[in-house]
């Protein structure tokens, strides 16, 4: 009788370890196997959190800002422009080079060049000069359809008072603004709060958003509170007619010794604590291209990029003291500077943190102030 009544639990029991264990090397195998499809419909989903940062659209932004300065027998002007196409040829205002003779632009880099008009507005405050030297380089993107609305967040460049690379932030605070100022007429620019002051005419309007270049900067009140910026969709069909109708052979350019023997030292010695700050800004974005430029040609040819980038691909974190620097007669600058540089390297749990002494030499090369020799030495 209990034999009866044991009998088919154990039976049920069996029955059930064994569905159970069918069940386990069921999933096991479901979730080892990949699913392929040849279908264009459904394709791999990544997600992208790489967006960049408002550090990161400045910096990128400065390589190609321009300080552009202009000569008329002793007088001269001094503005902004902007790379916007890959043959070399710079966006700034008409008011920037209309009386001048001569015209030569600085890059951020310390880089002088010659530069001749390629078109400028009689009534429209805009201008398009050539560097060819500048030809092949990553421009800045243009937005040529869509415009700024109020409230948008834009980020001002330009060179106010000479200071090179000024950044001003700021919304665009009105739009469909119409006034003149000397000669020229303004319609539809936008206004915007970010400050507009002398030097910075010429540079670019960048929409925080989208990293593009919305308009550019021309004019701004007495008082600094209000700049006003043409807008870029507005005029950039003149600008590409210009650009697309001149040929080089048609321009004029001055000759580059003569800029560099005006170069005094006190300009050496601004233009190398530049250069030094946007060596050690490029490393600490992993701008490694960027801060490898500056280099001379006899550091590139004993270090590879390759090599140069290694030394630096574990720095997560670089901060340096205000550098201490030289002049020397033969025009070179000694500058040193103690720098304290975090690392994450591999297999290590926590950061490598040490402080190094650097010393470099800048000098002229072709005509171009660059990195001719560094050192360093660990504390």
């Amino acid at each position: 009788m209990h034999k009866k009544m044991y009998a088919p639990i154990i039976v049920s029991s069996i029955l059930v370890i064994i569905g159970v264990s069918i069940g386990i090397a069921i999933y096991y195998d479901w979730k080892n196997t990949s699913i392929t499809t040849d279908s264009d419909v459904i394709h791999e989903v990544e997600s992208n959190s790489d967006g960049l940062d408002l550090k990161t659209i400045i910096h990128e932004a400065e390589k190609n800002v321009m300080l552009i300065e202009g000569q008329q027998d002793q007088h001269s002007t001094a503005g902004s422009g902007f790379l916007y196409n890959d043959r070399g040829d710079i966006i700034t205002n008409a008011h920037v080079v209309k009386n001048a003779d001569i015209i030569y632009v600085r890059t951020s880099n310390a880089r002088v060049y010659p530069a001749a008009v390629v078109g400028m507005g009689d009534k429209t405050d805009i201008a398009v000069i050539r560097v060819p030297q500048l030809a092949g380089q990553t421009p800045l993107e243009v937005e040529k359809e869509t415009k700024a609305e109020i409230s948008d967040e834009v980020i001002a460049l330009g060179s106010p008072h000479g200071f090179q690379n000024t950044v001003t932030l700021g919304i665009i605070s009105g739009t469909e603004r119409n006034f003149s100022v000397d000669g020229f007429d303004y319609n539809n620019v936008y206004q915007i709060s970010a400050q507009i002051t002398e030097g910075n005419s010429g540079g670019p309007l960048i929409k925080r958003e989208t990293g593009k270049v919305v308009g550019i900067n021309s004019v701004g009140t007495n008082d600094g509170t209000l700049g006003f910026s043409i807008p870029i969709d507005e005029v950039i069909d003149q600008i590409e007619q210009w650009s697309n109708e001149t040929q080089n052979d048609q321009l004029e350019f001055a000759s580059t010794s003569d800029i560099v023997d005006k170069i005094n030292s006190e300009q050496l010695e601004e233009d190398a604590a530049y250069i030094i700050d946007y060596f050690f800004e490029s490393i600490s974005i992993r701008d490694y291209v960027g801060a490898y430029a500056l280099l001379g040609s006899e550091i590139q040819g004993q270090h590879s990029y390759a090599d140069f980038r290694e030394g630096y691909i574990h720095t997560i974190n670089i901060e340096y003291d205000e550098p201490t620097m030289e002049i020397t007669e033969d025009k070179q600058a000694s500058v040193s500077t103690t720098v304290t540089m975090e690392e994450k390297l591999p297999n290590e749990e926590e950061n490598n943190v040490t402080n190094i002494s650097y010393y470099f030499t800048l000098g002229y090369e072709n005509d171009q102030l660059k990195i001719l020799n560094i050192s360093n030495e660990e504390e």
